[in-house]
């Protein structure tokens, strides 16, 4: 698949009424070179630049409902609040906003700027995302591991546009692709070893040249279902981005920006704690400290996603010196504005000035008309779909915890469709990841309070994956159970959502496999026999092994049942009605001790 072309596009810039922006400012400590404070009186040496990024919007168009559309803020006495947030009418007013005063502003994106998306975009293969980000004036994104989900055909397709092999054109009009390029470049055709996008992408303006290279998290294949990589390989992060840096160097361009799908985890859920407060670097763990250490020095900053979570952070570099390193949240909640200060002397950065914020999308500005246009277009299309009733719900159903509401809720439904595919169906067993949200009990438009809409129904399952049967000893199963803490996922437990009936203890005081107790794993209150044979439901992509759960991928006897909304629809619709709605589950069936 050759690297997709570089499209002018036509660029807006629209600048918006002034408006107030909560925001956090963590900046490197150190002081600029000794002459850059007086770059006022000598102007064409320094030069700043202005580098606005997001990542993780998921397709969230609209804004998100309920957790999902709200950031913790941290208050100046220790207390905390939320506030909403997210929507790409309010983003496009904010962003253009930022932009005022900045000649010199680029925009950049870690990933995941589609899949898993809501039904307003998810139904049309994400072009309307594509469509908002290009009027979002967009520069350059990396991919993520959601830009897989229909495979690299539909990746190219995305880029370089055109309709739908399948479904065709929506509406009048043909699919333009985006304005931006995608970058890829750790992500390899198996047969030809050459990425299948561009690596890398310089931004210039007059003589100022910033280099930018994109990669997704090597992980991919794990987390994505086989048909969505096949043929193709994921390299390492850290080392792909030193060869590409290396290719810039020689073309001249010393001033570099990776962006980077993979991420960590702050030791604080509120978007403005400084990680930096306890040390440079330390207030963040996971996978993106050792890749940012190992990144070379010649990289000034990292744009960075995947995890979800809000930070800006700097980690020092293999040569020991702090580099800011950022992530956006998700949704579209927040934006990252970063100060890069050019070195035109240098061609470099100088990375003692590089300053960085992370900005809340707030609600309370004016939304940007040619989103709500767009927004409106599309779902004049969807409404006829979306907008139907498939169940009562009489509270929220959240999407948060060890064990969910909503993640129990599914379970529940799948077990209930693999009975009716076969009444021997045991339990089923659900991935936390694949549940994108909840479902809340207030009305988004006319339906009225505590209707589940499909759209909506949607949104919480966009990957339209089946639901499937195998057979398992219980010895596998316990396994399977085990899995969860160990293995690729010992440092980032995954909890698979389990099914009514069976319920066992996760010790967090312990360490590795042994935090799920063994001897406390129950069927309707029976102990596991490890040499009997359990029918267990799945999605497809749990079924194939994903998200580090190899015994799942070697269950016999499969049965492939219908996707997973249909289940979550049938269910909702046999057990609830709007005089008797479903109550949420209460997450107790995993008893979590430390």
């Amino acid at each position: 698949m050759p690297a997709a072309p570089r499209r002018t596009g036509r660029r807006t810039h629209a600048l918006l009424a002034s408006a107030a922006t909560l925001a956090t400012a963590a900046a490197l400590t150190a002081a600029l070179p000794a002459d850059a404070h007086e770059s006022h009186h000598r102007p064409g040496r320094y030069q700043d630049v202005q580098l606005l990024s997001f990542n993780d919007l998921h397709g969230n168009l609209e804004p998100p409902s309920g957790s999902s559309g709200r950031v913790t803020e941290l208050q100046p006495d220790g207390t905390t609040k939320t506030i909403d947030a997210g929507g790409v009418e309010y983003l496009a007013t904010h962003l253009r906003q930022a932009r005022k005063g900045h000649p010199y502003s680029v925009t950049a994106a870690g990933g995941d700027l589609v899949g898993a998306s809501p039904l307003l975009s998810g139904l049309f293969h994400d072009e309307p995302t594509v469509e908002a980000l290009n009027k979002l004036d967009l520069d350059v994104t990396s991919v993520g591991n959601h830009e897989f989900d229909e495979g690299a055909r539909e990746l190219a397709r995305l880029q370089n546009g055109g309709c739908h092999p399948t479904d065709g054109c929506y509406g009048d009009r043909e699919f333009q692709g985006a304005d931006f390029p995608y970058l890829a470049a750790n992500v390899q055709d198996e047969k030809t070893g050459k990425p299948i996008l561009k690596p890398y992408w310089v931004w210039k303006k007059k003589d100022v040249r910033i280099g930018f290279i994109g990669v997704t998290l090597e992980g991919t294949p794990g987390i994505v279902s086989a048909d969505g990589v096949k043929g193709l390989t994921f390299k390492d992060e850290a080392e792909t981005i030193n060869k590409y840096a290396k290719v810039l160097q020689r073309q001249g361009v010393q001033s570099i920006v990776a962006l980077i799908h993979e991420g960590g985890y702050p030791a604080s859920g509120s978007y403005n704690y400084d990680c930096d407060s306890p040390g440079a670097g330390s207030g963040i763990s996971g996978p993106i400290v050792d890749i940012a250490k190992n990144v070379t020095p010649a990289v000034d900053a990292l744009v960075t996603g995947h995890t979800h979570q809000a930070y800006v952070c700097t980690i020092p570099d293999p040569s020991g010196r702090p580099r800011m390193v950022t992530s956006a949240s998700s949704f579209g909640r927040l934006y990252t504005d970063t100060t890069l200060t050019y070195d035109r002397r240098t061609g470099d950065i100088a990375r003692t000035a590089v300053r960085s914020a992370n900005h809340v999308v707030t609600r309370d500005v004016p939304k940007a008309a040619d989103m709500t246009g767009l927004i409106s277009r599309w779902n004049a299309l969807a409404a006829p779909i979306g907008n139907r009733p498939i169940g009562y719900i009489s509270a929220d159903v959240n999407n948060t915890g060890t064990e969910s509401p909503m993640g129990d809720l599914i379970a529940d439904a799948q077990l209930a469709h693999g009975r009716e595919l076969d009444p021997k169906t045991s339990l089923a067993l659900m991935n936390p990841g694949g549940v994108r949200a909840g479902l809340t009990y207030a009305a988004k438009g006319a339906e009225g309070d505590g209707v589940v809409t499909y759209a909506e129904g949607f949104t919480v399952q966009p990957f339209s994956n089946t639901v499937n049967l195998q057979d398992f000893t219980g010895a596998q199963l316990v396994q399977v159970l085990k899995e969860q803490v160990s293995g690729v996922n010992a440092a980032v437990p995954k909890i698979l959502q389990p099914s009514a009936g069976l319920t066992y203890t996760l010790d967090l005081t312990k360490s590795g496999a042994d935090r799920v107790v063994t001897d406390s794993i129950r069927l309707n209150g029976a102990p596991i026999d490890p040499a009997a044979t359990y029918r267990v439901a799945t999605n497809s992509f749990l079924a194939g092994g994903g998200d580090g759960f190899p015994t799942l991928g070697q269950g016999t006897n499969d049965l492939v049942g219908s996707d997973d909304l249909s289940a979550l629809e049938k269910y909702l619709t046999a057990n609830s009605s709007a005089a008797n709605p479903i109550a949420p589950p209460k997450a107790d069936r995993i008893t979590v001790v430390g």
